[in-house]
């Protein structure tokens, strides 16, 4: 072996490893937020505590969840418009939501938000109650 194949294999052992290190901590970058993401579509705080402060906003149709997404960030009322898509998506109130002008707090959550914004019209097939 000579003084050049050794430098030679030292320094593709170098790289490898530092190429390896460098996808791991990627991975693991990667993977944390993908967690956290994760945990904070079930799990998102309200935009402030206690009373909060009320904003009106006015939703067109036709409604879609990015374009609502979009307003409540923008009016401060959610963090992120990707993260409320994919709670709408999962809500019991999933293509439910209608146009309209609504009233929502900075102290609600999105899950909240969404309520206050679903269909307050009867299903199909049921009636009205009238006393």
């Amino acid at each position: 072996m000579g003084i050049k194949s050794i430098i030679g294999s030292t320094v593709e052992l170098i790289i490898k490893v530092a190429f390896l290190v460098f996808a791991v901590s990627y991975v693991m970058k990667a993977a944390t937020a993908a967690y956290d993401y994760g945990f904070r579509v079930f799990t998102e705080e309200p935009v402030s505590q206690g009373e909060g402060r009320t904003i009106s906003i006015s939703l067109d149709d036709p409604v879609s969840a990015r374009d609502v997404g979009e307003l409540l960030e923008e009016r401060g009322l959610i963090r992120d418009a990707n993260l409320f898509v994919i709670q709408e998506l999962l809500s019991e109130n999933h293509g439910k939501l209608q146009a309209g002008i609504y009233d929502l707090n900075t102290a609600m959550t999105a899950e909240e938000m969404m309520a206050v914004m679903a269909a307050d019209a009867p299903e199909e097939g049921e009636e009205e109650e009238t006393k």
